[in-house]
């Protein structure tokens, strides 16, 4: 099976602290019917601890992460995601 093109992810400022910094990961060699959880895994693995970031013990999204895959909104670990998609990961500040 052909590898699907590059998934583009956007870090967000807050989890920069992770990847180095790095704002824009492109994860090339995913399968071509990859999910957003193996978009997590290929990020975890190139930046250890990242996926618990996003997603919890009990493999849910965090409440105050918001994933969306070429502009809608998903929390569904198992989407699939289209050749060449943008995920962008987003934080949710909080404060008092």
């Amino acid at each position: 099976m052909k590898p699907a093109p590059a998934v583009v992810v956007r870090i967000p400022g807050l989890l920069r602290s992770y990847t180095g910094g790095v704002d824009t990961v492109r994860l090339a060699g995913l399968p071509s019917r990859a999910t957003l959880d193996d978009a997590l895994q290929e990020l975890d693995r190139r930046y250890p601890g990242l996926r618990f970031r996003i997603v919890d013990e009990q493999a849910a999204v965090r409440p105050h992460i918001k994933l969306f895959v070429d502009g809608t909104l998903t929390r569904d670990l198992g989407a699939a995601l289209p050749p060449a998609a943008e995920l962008m990961l987003v934080g949710a500040l909080s404060g008092g």
